[in-house]
């Protein structure tokens, strides 16, 4: 009887050593993305064209304005699709 009882002690010990020792799997190591680095069209077309890009924080989020030689002032993404269509 009492083999019996240090056996058991014995494999329960044991199979507790083994379980607090496990340890993680180690998960392979994802590839770092580059980013793309793609300029804002609309921003470029305003400085291709002499304009001065300005950026307002505004209610609906941030808006890009372009400042033109002339004087006037008027939003990147307008001003781009008005005159490449």
């Amino acid at each position: 009887m009492k083999k019996w009882t240090v056996l058991f002690a014995v494999i329960g010990f044991g199979i507790a050593l083994v379980g607090c020792n496990k340890e993680e799997p180690k998960q392979p190591e994802q590839p770092k993305k580059e980013a793309v680095g793609m300029a804002n069209p609309a921003s470029v077309y305003c400085e291709e064209q002499g304009g001065k890009l300005e950026i307002k924080k505004e209610e609906k989020g941030e808006v890009g304005y372009c400042h033109l030689a002339d004087g006037k002032v008027v939003e990147e993404w307008a001003f781009y699709r008005e005159n490449n269509k």
